[in-house]
Order: C-alpha cells, then sequence, then structure tokens
C-alpha cells in the first residue's frame, strides 16, 4: 500500500443512484467535476480501484458512472468507500496559504506564545465547516476547533507546526451556566 502522505482523499462513494449501477459520490475537490480527470482511483479496500467512466453533477455530490460497474446491487455494495489519488497527480500548491488537508495531519498544534497543546489528527466536517481536531498528548484527549483564519491564524508546514488561537465561550456562542 502507498505511503499516506503520497495519497489523497478525493472523494466518497455515498448510495446507488437509480438500477444501472450509478453511485453517488462525495468530492473533496475544489471542483467537484476534477474527480473525474485524475485516472484510476484507489480505495480503502484491499485490491479495489475503480475508473469513473462518466460523471454528472447534482447538488453537492456528483453522479458517477464507474467501468465494470452495471447494476445497482454492484453500486450498493461500493458504499462507503473513500477515493484517492496519488498526490504526484495533483497540483502544487500555488502559495503559502494554499495545502492539502493531508499537510496539516501530523503538526504540532502550539498557542501564541509557543506551548505545544497537541498535534492535529484530523479536519472532519460535519456539515457546518471544516473542524480541526487536536490530540493532547498527555491525556489523549482530543478536541475540536473550528477551522478558520481566527482559530488558525498561522500554518507553518515545513516548521511543522501550526498556531491555535483557542476562542472562548463567548466566542463560540456559549453562554456560561448561572
Amino acid at each position: 500500500m502507498t505511503n499516506s502522505k503520497n495519497r489523497l482523499l478525493v472523494g466518497t462513494i455515498g448510495a446507488a443512484h437509480g438500477i444501472k449501477g450509478e453511485v453517488r459520490i462525495t468530492p473533496f475537490t475544489q471542483d467537484p467535476e476534477a474527480i473525474g480527470t485524475y485516472g484510476p482511483l484507489e480505495t480503502d479496500r484491499a485490491g479495489l480501484v475503480v475508473t469513473i467512466a462518466k460523471l454528472r453533477l447534482q447538488k453537492n455530490v456528483v453522479v458517477a458512472r464507474l467501468k465494470g460497474v452495471d447494476d445497482r446491487n454492484a453500486a450498493e455494495a461500493l458504499n462507503g468507500v473513500s477515493l484517492f489519488v496519488e498526490r504526484s497527480k495533483l497540483p502544487e500548491p500555488d502559495d503559502e496559504d494554499d495545502f492539502y488537508h493531508a499537510d496539516l495531519l501530523g503538526l504540532a498544534a502550539r498557542l501564541q506564545d509557543g506551548t505545544v497543546i497537541g498535534e492535529v489528527i484530523a479536519l472532519p466536517n460535519f456539515g457546518a465547516g471544516d473542524l480541526i481536531e487536536i490530540r493532547d498528548p498527555r491525556s489523549g484527549d482530543t478536541y475540536l476547533y473550528p477551522f478558520t483564519k481566527a482559530v488558525v491564524p498561522e500554518i507553518r508546514i515545513a516548521d511543522g507546526y501550526l498556531v491555535i488561537e483557542v476562542p472562548t465561550d463567548a466566542e463560540l456562542g456559549e453562554e456560561e451556566p448561572d
């Protein structure tokens, strides 16, 4: 299997679409239709490689026909499969403010004063925007913060860290208990 730093998650196959084997794919590419331009895509299932033969945009997903998938049963069997592309097939970021989420995994998370509070372990999005998940190495606890410029004002990939400005309860819109 390829090193995870050399392959990037570009989408996830969702539900089957119709009866002729099409699937819905949630793309994680800036241009949703770009997922169809990378050629064969590796997956998180051993030995499974998929090729998008045809796709069309439908709201926030793409509906795709995959080579070799000709009926609804075959399409349903792919639900939840993650799609990856070799990093070398993607363009390098244009400037220092552009990066791939995979570049942030493993970075040290520091406060403004340099105190290390943990390590970046994930960048989930549950529908309301990107979050950054930090694991505290001492306790093993994890913390989720909004992945915004205000909360993550500085990202230094080459130096191996980013800065977290921990928001207050008031900034998060949470009230103090009475």
